[in-house]
């Protein structure tokens, strides 16, 4: 248990600015192991998330809350999987070979590319999270399994990705490399397990929303096979972008099978 405890913790180190006990590290060995625990980062998240926009909507608007309830997910990650989709838009949009790819996307200063997808996200963030909360504005543990949901979702799309493909860089220069490492069955079963079970309590009261699965992870398929193609693998700001995306495809998902299915 207090193994688990300790990979827990290099987890929630790793992906978020939650302050962590003194004697956690970024020990490889616990980075590789703390996937497990990546989409349970994402109910953490989630939840942080949800409170700000509860709070926030008892005095506000519904756009104002999602906007701070954005804000506060952002603060908790340190835009973490922003800075990565960012990247992303850069490396890919710019480059059209692999080492460019790779060089562009290594660069701190963010281009036209990344600054144009980040503006082009929140605004498809806000309005399809926005329509999204009101779908269950009666029913508030509904938002709360939705946020949850959509962050958990999005993250066991990402991280699955590590399973079925290799890591892009020969060279250890990114954080991201110990994750990349050879995983066992626990790395998986507990990604899939945290990962789901948001959405699964979310369809027991909606049971048609489980169909959001499939465009979530269609996106996911795609995206890895994109990177794949250009990049022969991933790396870390290409789990970021997927992350992201997924959210964002997840909150569609729900608004289309809401309205028509």
């Amino acid at each position: 248990m207090k193994k688990e405890l300790h990979i827990f913790f290099t987890c929630l180190m790793f992906y978020t600015r939650i302050p962590c006990p003194k004697n956690i590290s970024h020990d490889p060995e616990y980075l590789n192991k703390a996937t497990r625990y990546f989409p349970l980062i994402g109910w953490i998240v989630g939840s942080i998330s949800f409170v700000a926009f509860y709070v926030s909507y008892l005095f506000l608007s519904t756009e104002t809350a999602v906007i701070l309830a954005i804000i506060a997910s952002i603060l908790t990650t340190g835009a973490f999987h922003e800075d990565g989709f960012a990247d992303v838009c850069d490396g890919f949009g710019g480059g059209w070979t692999k080492e460019k790819i790779l060089m562009i996307m290594k660069d701190s200063a963010i281009g036209a590319y990344g600054a144009i997808g980040l503006v082009l996200l929140f605004l498809l963030k806000f309005k399809l999270l926005s329509e999204s909360v009101l779908l269950f504005s009666n029913e508030k543990y509904l938002v709360f399994l939705l946020f949850i949901s959509a962050h958990s979702l999005s993250r066991l799309a990402a991280i699955s990705i590590i399973f079925t493909h290799q890591y892009s860089r020969d060279d250890a220069s990114s954080k991201s490399k110990p994750i990349a490492k050879n995983h066992s069955w626990k790395e998986v079963f507990g990604s899939f397990f945290f990962g789901l079970l948001p959405l699964l309590a979310l369809s027991y009261f909606q049971y048609k929303l489980l169909l959001a699965l499939i465009p979530v992870f269609l996106t996911r398929y795609f995206l890895a096979r994109y990177f794949q193609k250009w990049i022969d693998g991933y790396t870390g700001d290409c789990l970021g972008a997927t992350q992201q995306v997924c959210e964002v495809v997840y909150y569609l998902s729900i608004l289309f099978i809401w309205k028509f299915i």
